[in-house]
């Protein structure tokens, strides 16, 4: 069904985070990593947070109130993430064509060298499954900032027959969170080095899916 008017969207956003706080607030959650995040704020170190388009249904709850940058697709469903996120004290980018492309990605090398962070979906918004696009390792490049993978996992999930086997979480699970340690990327690297810098990045964020997992698995 679709949303035709901002009360309608409003409402959307509003119990989206309900359910998320919902969910969390009935479950036992471990952060793993939250302490690299503040050891890098303190430095004022730009961070580019990195998370699988199948692993974020959780990101806009753990990532709340940090006025961090979220890049999102302005998809119907890219829509319904930034109405929820709306609420949560995060600044909005939206951009998918190659015209906003253009602009969001200005827009993320201003916020980067300002000293502040983005969150991207590399494998956003349509796959394929965890395969990492290069632009989050280009934007490190020129900006300094450095690449922070983050998943999470849940006792009490199910995934989805979707492209990106999407990760739901169900009320009163065990939750681990994971922000694993930051990935640099040298502005001198060439551009025949980010390939292999590519596939390095995307087997740690693959390995951080299952080390969430793994841990979930164990506190069973």
């Amino acid at each position: 069904m679709r949303i035709r008017s901002e009360l309608g969207w409003r409402l959307v956003g509003f119990l989206g985070r309900v359910l998320l706080s919902f969910i969390a607030s009935t479950s036992r959650v471990q952060i793993i990593g939250r302490e690299t995040i503040q050891e890098l704020r303190k430095k004022n170190q730009p961070i580019i947070h990195l998370v699988w388009h199948g692993r974020i249904f959780l990101a806009p709850y753990f990532f709340r109130r940090q006025q961090i940058m979220p890049l999102i697709s302005p998809s119907e469903d890219g829509e319904i993430v930034a109405r929820i996120v709306d609420g949560w004290g995060y600044k909005i980018l939206r951009g998918s064509s190659s015209h906003s492309m253009v602009t969001a990605w200005k827009e993320m090398v201003r916020e980067l060298r300002q000293g502040g962070e983005v969150i991207i979906v590399p494998d956003g918004p349509r796959g394929p499954d965890r395969v990492l696009k290069i632009g989050a390792l280009k934007l490190a490049k020129e900006t300094g900032a450095v690449l922070l993978p983050f998943s999470f996992s849940s006792s009490r999930r199910r995934f989805l027959k979707s492209w990106d086997h999407f990760l739901l979480t169900w009320p009163f699970s065990r939750i681990v969170a994971i922000h694993g340690e930051p990935i640099l990327v040298s502005p001198d690297m060439k551009e025949e080095e980010l390939e292999g810098k590519r596939q390095e990045v995307e087997k740690i964020l693959c390995g951080l899916d299952a080390a969430a997992d793994q841990l979930v698995a164990e506190k069973a």
